[in-house]
């Protein structure tokens, strides 16, 4: 699959593979499964809750996976709130009562099982129970709402399995499903199969409950209760997820009947969900969720990317067909290919073209995230799922290696590559849930603080070198930046913190900018008529690090101010408040000016001749190399040492701003000092390294799902299949949609000051009428 990806950019490989055909072959794709879901879901029988109730594995120990949906771990809070109003009766047997005592620990964990009077002892399905069944039917003030019931066990106890009392239980059963039916009208009613049975080690007064008279006992229950419905009536659910689960865990049972503790939390946990879902929405439990309608703003949105078609297609109907390829910039340094032949000018047809194709993207990410169309799974870690991928993604980064076009330190080769092999590690580090395991989430937090000194060094050395600090190029940035962001915050009905990479990397851009940009506006070119002006510069550096400083110790003051000032709070605010704001700010807090730092530092060497970049060259002097060498790899292993010995994230994020720059920069002496090192660089990485920040956009919805907290199904039952589909897709819409930021932005942002201030202004007044009717709208 990483070698496809590979390839897609390739095109000198194989004629007839290229990357056009890849995003053919993925839209095929995704045509085919969305045919095979829907017929799934109109004939296959069944909708989330029934699959949750029936149907699921374990990912690990006590690891519950529902077929085809996310299990919300309900804590006492959400569990209260879920069942304030509600009545809930558990009736049955002795298992019957063990799921009770678990369900009720879900709602007060310190309740013991001691004692316990609220469980209705009915160990047989007989004229007992259907008594108190009749009596919930006539009950006007205390009908309950949620009816648990279950029983067999005692039965074929107290008969030895008798074949009589099997058809007893059957009429039984039969006489009860008629009022069930009916108090099902007003209440949910579910009948709990029979768990297996242990049978080595049960004792010898129940060694007549076999496995066998178990499954017939359950044939019976679901023919008789399945037989009971009839259309226009409620209907009595059945719960068969905690025998499934039994199936693999009863071996570990004490007695052989009882289930273990773990395996009768699933039970509580699968009714929990059952009942809740519903009422509470919890963003990682999608089983038994509707679907919420689109709101307003998905709907003009929709209707905007349908009028790009109806354009579009008049246009084309015209014979409007010019166009021309764009060289794609790269978002920090937006340094362009020069095309080998002048380009023929853009014309009307390609911006709705573009469109068209947003569209498309976007009606795909909708159904991913938001219709009830294609499957969900939750994460779950283990250190083969994390460590297996990786170690399979950096073995075909070494494999495919080439020469650089240049030797110098940080070349545009290289930091491609970097960005690439980063992004693929966070990749794998979000879907296979790794955040779990401290030691790989440290490593992975300087990863994200690389990439915020990308952004220092990057933009630094362009203003630095070029002093261009005009409207065009910093439209430009801030539209590469945040256009697939803005899509999806309307199209996904999502805050724009939602997406906390995005904006952080465009509130540190237009402070680099302010820094460099006011007066006096010190470049290279000044330095060299006046070496006072290497004050000036480190002057301002130390401003910007005064101006950080202030507001990381202003946690409760100056900061929750700043950002929380309407309209300002709209870009900040997360659930009303700017905690997450802050916690993604300050986690970093040092690593842009950290870049920026090291970009002048590297820079003035370079111009002062110090450094040795010729390809095949050590960057220094040989002892001076060496020294450098080892030191760096002494702090590199002693900073992942000390990532690895860490108990808990809050203490090693206290530490974190201030350290991590020692393993960047580790890395980029390791990685820069030897000259052959520096000549080379890995074409794989560097191609996913071009398209980084649209992989890590996209993934929040084609690839993960229910907004991260899950993995996107599209081959259901065959998980490796499924990550191999879905990341094909993936990465030829991460690629679609450079390629489409790339088009709109040579239209939308023009080179004409006077022009581009009218679009900002239009901009800016179209935003301002959103955000007053968000603010008069009720309950926004």
């Amino acid at each position: 699959m990483a070698v496809l990806a590979y390839s897609l950019g390739k095109r000198e490989i194989n004629q007839h593979f290229t990357i056009k055909n890849a995003k053919l072959i993925s839209l095929a794709a995704v045509l085919l499964l969305l045919l095979f879901h829907t017929a799934l879901r109109h004939y296959g029988g069944g909708d989330s809750c029934e699959w949750l109730l029936s149907k699921g594995r374990y990912l690990g120990e006590n690891v519950w996976q529902p077929y085809g949906c996310m299990m919300h771990k309900y804590k006492s809070n959400d569990a209260i709130t879920c069942l304030s109003e509600k009545r809930v009766v558990f009736a049955g047997d002795s298992r019957i009562r063990q799921l009770f005592y678990s369900f009720v620990k879900i709602i007060k964990p310190e309740t013991t099982e001691d004692g316990n009077k609220d469980f209705l002892w009915y160990p047989e399905a007989n004229n007992s129970m259907k008594d108190r069944v009749m009596s919930w039917t006539h009950e006007a003030a205390a009908k309950p709402d949620v009816v648990i019931l279950g029983a067999a066990t005692w039965s074929i106890k107290l008969h030895s399995g008798s074949s009589e009392t099997l058809q007893q239980y059957r009429a039984n059963l039969t006489a009860i499903a008629v009022h069930l039916d009916k108090l099902a009208e007003h209440a949910e009613i579910y009948w709990v199969l029979q768990d297996p049975v242990y049978e080595d080690t049960l004792s010898e007064n129940r060694k007549m409950i076999t496995n066998q008279q178990l499954d017939l006992y359950n044939q019976a229950a679901t023919e008789v209760l399945n037989s009971s419905k009839y259309s226009g009536r409620s209907r009595v659910k059945l719960l068969a997820a905690a025998r499934q689960a039994a199936l693999e865990t009863i071996v570990n049972s004490d007695d052989g009947l009882h289930l273990p503790e773990g395996t009768r939390n699933v039970g509580a946990m699968v009714l929990m969900n059952s009942l809740c879902n519903k009422l509470l929405r919890p963003i990682d439990g999608s089983c038994c969720q509707t679907i919420s309608p689109p709101n307003l703003i998905q709907k003009l949105s929709a209707c905007f990317f349908l009028g790009a078609v109806v354009v579009f297609v008049v246009l084309h109907a015209l014979g409007c067909n010019r166009h021309r390829w764009h060289a794609t910039p790269d978002v920090e340094s937006l340094e362009e290919k020069k095309p080998a032949t002048a380009a023929a000018p853009l014309g009307p047809k390609a911006p709705f073209q573009a469109l068209c194709r947003m569209g498309v993207i976007m009606l795909y990410f909708y159904l991913c995230d938001r219709a009830d169309v294609f499957m969900k799974e939750q994460k779950f870690y283990t250190h083969s799922a994390f460590f297996i991928p990786l170690i399979y993604i950096l073995v075909l980064g070494v494999f495919y290696s080439e020469n650089t076009k240049e030797a110098k330190l940080l070349n545009r080769e290289q930091t491609d590559e970097w960005k690439g092999w980063m992004q693929l590690v966070i990749l794998i580090y979000h879907v296979s849930g790794a955040s779990a395991f401290v030691p790989v989430y440290m490593h992975v937090r300087v990863l994200v603080a690389a990439y915020l000194f990308q952004t220092g060094y990057g933009h630094f050395s362009f203003f630095w070198l070029k002093g261009d600090f005009g409207l065009y190029r910093v439209c430009q940035v801030l539209f590469r930046l945040n256009f697939l962001v803005v899509v999806l915050c309307i199209v996904m009905d999502r805050p724009y913190q939602f997406y906390y990479f995005v904006p952080l990397v465009t509130f540190w851009f237009v402070l680099i900018y302010a820094t460099m940009a006011i007066w006096p506006q010190i470049l290279q070119k000044k330095t060299n008529s006046s070496g006072i002006w290497y004050f000036g510069i480190l002057a301002k550096l130390l401003g910007l690090l005064l101006i950080i400083c202030f507001f990381a110790f202003s946690k409760v003051g100056s900061f929750p101010h700043v950002f929380s000032v309407w309209p300002v709070s709209k870009l900040f605010e997360l659930n009303g408040s700017v905690h997450e704001w802050w916690f993604r700010w300050q986690l970093d807090r040092f690593a842009v000016i950290h870049g920026m730092v090291f970009a002048f530092i590297y820079l003035v060497l370079q111009k002062r001749q110090v450094l040795s970049e010729g390809k095949g060259e050590a960057l220094f002097p040989a002892k001076i190399s060496n020294l450098l060498l080892f030191s760096s790899v002494v702090s590199f292993i002693t900073y992942s040492i000390w990532a690895s010995s860490c108990k808990t994230k809050t203490e090693c994020n206290e530490m974190h701003p201030y350290i991590s720059v020692v393993q960047i920069l580790a890395f980029i002496l390791i990685r820069n000092i030897p000259g052959y090192a520096r000549s080379v660089y890995s074409s794989f990485f560097s191609w996913f390294g071009k398209i980084s920040l649209e992989l890590f956009i996209c993934q929040y919805h084609i690839w993960l799902a229910a907004d991260t907290k899950g993995i996107l199904v599209l081959i259901p039952g065959n998980p490796s299949l499924n990550i191999l589909v879905s990341t094909f897709i993936f990465v030829c819409v991460a690629h679609e949609v450079s390629v489409i930021t790339n088009d709109l932005a040579q239209v939308v942002i023009p080179k004409d000051n006077m022009a581009l201030l009218k679009r900002l202004g239009a901009m800016g007044f179209v935003s301002l009428l959103v955000l007053m009717s968000q603010l008069l709208t009720p309950g926004t």
